[in-house]
């Protein structure tokens, strides 16, 4: 495989910087090479945040942030509004965002594959709140092939040790949405 660059769009405390961690982590799981960083511009609740994740099958080189995603997830839908999600995006891309609508019902410039699912409607099912950034790289894994699930699920028993009930609930998430996406 050649070098993966992910981008995620959050808002400050959506956990788009951990969602990224998460993944690279998964990333090394898989017996991968992989880095995992964000980028804030003014850091408060809400506000716009970038984190970005490289995955790779050979030790990376590039330390810089990332400028032409092979992949971009979105957790909030409502940044699309004022950030330009697909910026960047390789032509043969995917953008993955957490939406109950359509992908053709959103208005964007690209040749990218656009992909919706309703990671929010689920994550709230299972655990009782909005938490998507764990949730989403379910759905992330079944459309890109990139991770495998059981390495989401190791992950998080990682990340989530201390909190084991979180974890069960994050991997339950993930699992779900990571079917709910494989059949889509």
């Amino acid at each position: 495989m050649a070098l993966k660059e992910v981008r995620i769009h959050g808002r400050g405390g959506q956990g788009a910087v951990t969602s990224s961690q998460i993944l690279a982590i998964t990333a090394f799981f898989d017996g991968k090479y992989c880095q995992a960083f964000p980028s804030f511009g003014v850091e408060r609740r809400g506000a716009p945040v970038e984190a970005f994740t490289r995955i790779s099958d050979k030790p990376i080189q590039v330390r810089q942030q990332v400028y032409e995603p092979d992949y971009v997830m979105v957790l909030d839908p409502t940044l699309m509004e004022v950030v330009d999600v697909a910026k960047g995006l390789k032509k043969d891309g995917i953008l993955i965002i957490n939406s109950d609508k359509k992908p053709e019902e959103f208005k964007l410039d690209t040749k990218a594959k656009v992909k919706t699912i309703d990671v929010t409607k689920v994550a709230l099912e299972v655990i009782g709140k909005p938490f998507v950034n764990v949730a989403v790289l379910g759905a992330f894994a079944a459309i890109t092939g990139e991770i495998t699930l059981a390495s989401i699920n190791k992950a998080i028993d990682q990340e989530f040790a201390e909190k084991m009930k979180v974890g069960e609930l994050n991997k339950k998430t993930a699992e779900k949405l990571f079917n709910m996406a494989k059949g889509a």
